[in-house]
């Protein structure tokens, strides 16, 4: 059955050249097209697409905006950015609000046709997975009469190491103290929200050393080691974008767990062979991003 896709775009050259590469190209069925941000939205909750193409600038409300109000009323269409823009910022906000690529105006055809088989490959690939998931569950069910582990039994540590791993950070001693930091999170219960910096490394400090004045001299360590947990992490991300803008790993954590201007400047170092030392890592960012990550693995 082939993808069906939506379009939005107050460009109505743009919406034309976008639906004829699709369908010329045998990418999928454009089922509705619309001009604006709250047309889009009447049109995509109605006809339920797998894909939506929305512009990012449009006259009554920008694609990001659209995407964010899609996605609270139950919208799970996967989703593409058109926009003339490469504002850092912008791709930043663009990306953690949930898109899959951006196509760059003004549109050319190989580069849409290149994005959206990337597009209709994960869409496949994820569907594919989850049938996967579904028949593995069920057959964990039956196995020995057993009854199916609910979800969110999985622990803080194989919650957070996959994605460490994915990061490239996991061989990194800072790992250890992510790990740490999180159980200690969780295990106070702030939903969503985290103490200080401070105040986490002096708990995460206690719990290797009890003693105060041993503790006290372990906080300044922790930060360090954090530090070049997250330099290395940024580093293994940029490396990746550079060989493949596209790559999931990238395309995920790279905007969501880092500020985007960074891992652009350390792609930047990468391709030139230096190093400034002017890369700088945002420790409560990432820690904020991963709780919330941790929090919705254990299902709270």
């Amino acid at each position: 059955m082939p993808l069906s896709f939506c379009i939005v775009d107050d460009d109505a050259s743009a919406r034309r050249m976008l639906q004829h590469i699709i369908e010329d190209s045998g990418l999928g069925e454009v089922t509705g097209t619309a001009e604006s941000g709250q047309e889009g939205i009447a049109l995509i909750l109605s006809e339920t697409p797998d894909i939506v193409l929305m512009d990012l600038l449009m006259p009554d409300q920008d694609g990001i905006e659209t995407i964010l109000s899609l996605q609270a009323q139950g919208c799970r269409s996967k989703f593409v950015m058109i926009s003339q823009i490469e504002n850092g910022d912008m791709v930043s906000r663009a990306y953690k609000s949930g898109i899959e690529f951006f196509i760059r105006k003004p549109i050319n055809k190989i580069e849409v046709e290149s994005v959206l088989y990337k597009v209709n490959e994960r869409y496949a690939m994820g569907r594919y997975l989850d049938e996967i998931k579904l028949t593995l569950g069920k057959l964990e069910g039956l196995q020995f009469g057993l009854p199916q582990l609910p979800p969110g039994k999985r622990t803080v540590k194989e919650i957070v190491q996959p994605i460490l791993m994915n990061m490239g950070m996991i061989s990194e001693n800072g790992s250890r103290d992510i790990i740490t930091i999180m159980e200690l999170a969780v295990a106070e219960g702030n939903s969503g929200s985290l103490p200080s910096l401070k105040e986490l490394y002096e708990r995460t400090a206690a719990k290797y050393r009890p003693v105060p004045a041993e503790a006290a001299k372990e906080v300044k360590a922790i930060e360090q080691r954090l530090r070049r947990a997250l330099a290395a992490g940024l580093t293994s991300l940029a490396s990746i974008g550079l060989t493949d803008y596209g790559n999931p790993k990238f395309e995920h954590y790279a905007p969501l767990y880092f500020d985007f201007e960074e891992v652009r400047l350390k792609m930047k170092e990468i391709e030139q062979g230096r190093d400034s030392g002017k890369v700088k890592v945002n420790i409560k960012k990432f820690l904020q991003v991963l709780h919330l990550e941790v929090l919705e693995g254990l299902g709270r």
